[in-house]
């Protein structure tokens, strides 16, 4: 176990400096699809609190490979602020999904939120960065997403090119910022506050396409 977990920290910071390195912009126009495996909370077993814990607990131990209750254990202890047992539990989920699995997407996803929200945002970006390019999705959520962590990492010639996407996208919503509440319900007030810098940055100069 701790070999394979220095053997993916490695690959994971192999991935960050070559992500580093080069620009990650849209390869589409449009972004529309609407990616259900991925844009959903992950839910073995549901109820809140200690006792879903118990719960997620007991049904880990009676079966070690329980994917979705590892990867749900996973997003309790990093939303309660155990962010190493998290990672942990989400590094476990993962080794046993491969990407034709229909739960890959959404554990990817939601590990992306939840590494951004522990204020790790490049590896965060790595997580949002295998789902586009793990098949040919141009899905609704990854502009305003990438716009967003990527302005935050100070890559901001890249999260604008993005926010850009989403304007193309779908003009009337995202062309001024006062629809983010609406269109971002899960976003938490300071994400859509970053994401309003973006648009601000678009407005002043917008990029053409491609």
């Amino acid at each position: 176990m701790l070999i394979r977990s220095l053997l993916l920290a490695a690959s994971l910071a192999v991935a960050g400096a070559a992500s580093a390195q080069s620009p990650l912009v849209p390869t589409s126009e449009f972004y529309f699809d609407d990616d259900a495996r991925a844009t959903r909370p992950i839910v073995a077993i549901e109820g809140e609190g200690d006792a879903v814990v118990e719960k997620l607990l007991k049904a880990i131990a009676r079966n070690p490979r329980a994917k979705a209750e590892t990867a749900q254990l996973a997003h309790l202890a990093m939303a309660g602020g155990r962010t190493d047992l998290g990672r942990e539990l989400y590094g476990r989920a993962l080794a046993q999904l491969d990407r034709n699995d229909a739960l890959w997407r959404a554990v990817v996803w939601n590990y992306g939120w939840d590494l951004y929200r522990a204020d790790d945002r490049a590896a965060a970006l790595e997580q949002w960065r295998a789902l586009l390019e793990s098949r040919s999705v141009t899905a609704a959520w990854m502009p305003p997403t990438m716009a967003l962590v990527l302005w935050q990492l100070d890559r901001k010639d890249e999260a604008v090119r993005w926010y850009a996407a989403a304007v193309r996208s779908e003009p009337t919503q995202w062309r001024g910022s006062e629809r983010h509440a609406e269109l971002l319900p899960q976003w938490r007030d300071a994400e859509r506050a970053v994401l309003a810098e973006v648009q601000q940055a678009w407005a002043a100069n917008p990029p053409a396409w491609p």
